[in-house]
């Protein structure tokens, strides 16, 4: 009977056990809580997911007045879940803030801007995109000038009448994407136009310093001795409007390197005249001695209307498309006799003739230049617009040193003038004499070509003194013989 009763009590024990621990169970109810993540790691959990939001926004006072902003966010990577559990240990907002700190940035909303160039892709940070945009068009004034860029854009610009030109294009040559997002408080952020401006122009490391006019100064020849384009003094110094402006000793100009971040590409219709060079024609005459020299007909030079089409890529001219020459006064060939009927191999130190054709355009002066993205010294003429295929003429007698194609010359003619001189002509379609031949001056050497690196057909016309090309000879100035 004790048995009985043991038995009964340990029953009644374990029901009231069981229903006391359901009702328990039933009663509790779950909480909902938010895990926080950065980069899939898992930082803790908090009670609420706005009170970290509202704390983030708080602390980041600094950057609201930095960036303008009205609110600062967490940093991309940051993720919070919602999760509803029992049981779940807590962390405080401002612990879990201290350990997204120590990890990585905060964020404000803003633009980001790619630009892909020469193979290598940038990122600019912008709160407004207006900031971008009007940092863009004063890249492009910079090049084309405020008042010519305004009327290209209103449709005002001057028709054309006889002479003149008129921009039919103007574009940023790379391929620029936009992306609204969050961004990172310790990437480079502008928020000034001025300063975006200035970077897109000359780039994160800009170098100018001032420099004193000195007697006999020209604006070409201090752009030169300090290793700059004259294209880049002009920028630097806007009050110059052309190469061709006066400065005066004592004067302060400022010598600045460009770096564009850009291509700024202007396509201009041109119609300009300008003077055809007469040619010397030489005649031989048995009955003078050598060394007598007599001209018998003055030369005249006459003048030609060209019309062209011409590419300029931040500020340089990248390609001349010869579309037409119009003959508007003849030159007269000036006749020189010579006393020797023979062509002498050593030529003349003075009355060189041009190596094209009239109605030519330099596309690239003897001085400093921006090429492909890059600084370099340009010791020579590009000589542009007499077209694909026009003749190149020796500038006076000599033996043909050297005929060959290498890179980046393409197609290349060297000349012994055997009188301390040489001349060297590149980029031809083909050449047209054979190393070893004497050349006499005015004669057909080659071909106006795009041969080796060329971004558009022309004549790369080098001048030496004192010594072979590329072995002990100095290139010198070729408008120095002219």
């Amino acid at each position: 009977m004790k048995k009985v009763t043991l038995i009964i009590t340990m029953l009644l024990l374990s029901t009231i056990i069981f229903l006391l621990g359901f009702n328990y169970n039933n009663n509790i109810e779950p909480h909902t809580y938010y895990q926080v993540y950065l980069d899939e790691e898992l930082l803790g959990t908090v009670k609420s997911k706005k009170e970290l939001e509202k704390y983030i926004d708080q602390r980041g006072n600094y950057y609201k007045k930095k960036y303008q902003v009205n609110k600062v966010y967490a940093p991309n990577g940051l993720e919070i879940k919602k999760v509803v559990t029992y049981h779940q240990e807590l962390k405080k907002v401002r612990d879990i803030y201290k350990e997204i700190e120590k990890k990585k940035s905060f964020t404000v909303k803003g633009y980001q801007f790619t630009i892909n160039r020469d193979k290598k892709q940038q990122k600019i940070y912008v709160i407004d995109r207006g900031t971008f945009k009007t940092a863009i068009e004063n890249t492009i004034k910079t090049f084309v000038g405020s008042e010519k860029y305004e009327s290209y854009l209103n449709d005002t610009q001057n028709e054309i009448v006889s002479t003149g030109r008129m921009i039919e294009n103007i574009y940023v040559d790379q391929k620029i994407r936009i992306k609204e997002t969050n961004v990172s408080v310790n990437e480079k952020i502008y928020t000034d136009e001025q300063e975006l401006s200035k970077y897109m122009l000359f780039g994160s490391n800009p170098v100018s310093r001032d420099y004193t006019v000195q007697a006999g100064d020209t604006i070409e020849k201090v752009a030169f001795n300090n290793e700059i384009s004259t294209e880049e003094f002009l920028i630097s110094n806007p009050e110059f409007t052309d190469s061709s402006n006066l400065l005066f000793p004592g004067q302060q100009v400022i010598i600045g390197t460009i770096d564009p971040q850009v291509d700024v590409v202007v396509e201009e219709h041109v119609v300009v005249d300008k003077e055809s060079d007469y040619q010397t024609e030489i005649r031989y005459d048995e009955s003078k001695l050598i060394g007598e020299d007599e001209v018998v007909q003055a030369g005249e030079k006459g003048t030609v209307r060209i019309t062209q089409k011409e590419k300029r890529v931040n500020g340089f001219i990248n390609y001349v498309d010869p579309k037409n020459k119009e003959v508007l006064k003849p030159a007269v060939n000036e006749i020189l006799v010579k006393g020797e009927k023979y062509v002498p191999t050593v030529g003349s130190t003075s009355n060189w003739a041009w190596p094209t054709n009239s109605g030519w355009t330099i596309s690239s002066d003897y001085g400093y230049r921006i090429f492909g993205g890059s600084r370099e010294s340009h010791l020579a003429l590009d000589i542009s617009g007499t077209g694909y295929g026009s003749p190149i003429y020796a500038v006076t007698n000599g033996v043909v040193s050297e005929v060959r194609y290498r890179w980046p010359d393409g197609n290349y003619v060297c000349i012994n003038h055997n009188n301390g001189y040489h001349t060297c002509y590149a980029h031809m379609q083909r050449q047209a004499v054979s190393a070893g031949q004497t050349v006499a001056r005015g004669q057909v050497i080659g071909y106006v070509g795009q041969s080796g690196l060329a971004t558009g057909p022309h004549v790369h016309y080098e001048v030496w003194r004192g010594g072979r090309p590329w072995y002990g000879g100095v290139r010198i100035n070729p408008w120095s013989m002219y």
